[in-house]
């Protein structure tokens, strides 16, 4: 796993004992198996951002912080040039970059996402609680929901329940980019 993800991993452990919660507890709370929260924390899995996100709400905490380490400053606006959001470093395919980083108290956090082209690899499914709002940027993607394929191309937008099994895969041996926001 890389250094970023070993990181957030143990901000996770260190919140979780802080909190004074166990495994089971935090499992628990968060809907998932002991063992894949295990997993998560010690590095050993690639850690869904959607998970992230709901983990640094229900331990009050920005995402920012989680990922980063750093807490965010503003409060009245965040202004994010091109190219200048903070990568997250998580998995192939998969490039994001936050574009609301440095704002506190945040309603939604959007990034943008590069979806690498891999003609022979299966798309990775993930789940996290709430809400996803994607719009294509660039390229053409195929996102299954639920076992459902959509094809989108430029312009296109699709917003669904993020509890469902989803996963993306850029088209036309090319990248994709879409700007995806969770809820």
């Amino acid at each position: 796993m890389s250094e970023q993800i070993k990181m957030i991993a143990a901000r996770m452990r260190e919140l979780r004992e802080i909190a004074g919660y166990s495994y089971d507890d935090v499992a628990s709370m968060l809907n998932i198996s002991k063992e894949v929260y295990i997993a998560y924390e010690n590095a050993a899995q690639d850690i869904p951002i959607g998970f992230l996100n709901e983990f640094a709400n229900r331990f009050n905490v920005d995402l920012t912080e989680l990922l980063t380490g750093k807490s965010p400053k503003l409060t009245r606006y965040s202004l994010v040039r091109s190219g200048k959001g903070v990568n997250v470093d998580r998995r192939a395919p998969y490039k994001y970059q936050s574009l609301a980083y440095n704002f506190i108290n945040k309603k939604a956090e959007p990034f943008l996402v590069t979806v690498l082209p891999n003609n022979h690899a299966e798309v990775s499914m993930n789940s996290h609680p709430g809400q996803e709002f994607n719009y294509v940027v660039e390229g053409t993607l195929m996102i299954v929901i639920d076992g459902k394929e959509f094809i989108l191309n430029k312009g296109d937008s699709i917003y669904f329940d993020s509890s469902l099994p989803h996963g993306m895969k850029a088209l036309d041996n090319q990248a994709a980019e879409f700007l995806a926001i969770i809820l």
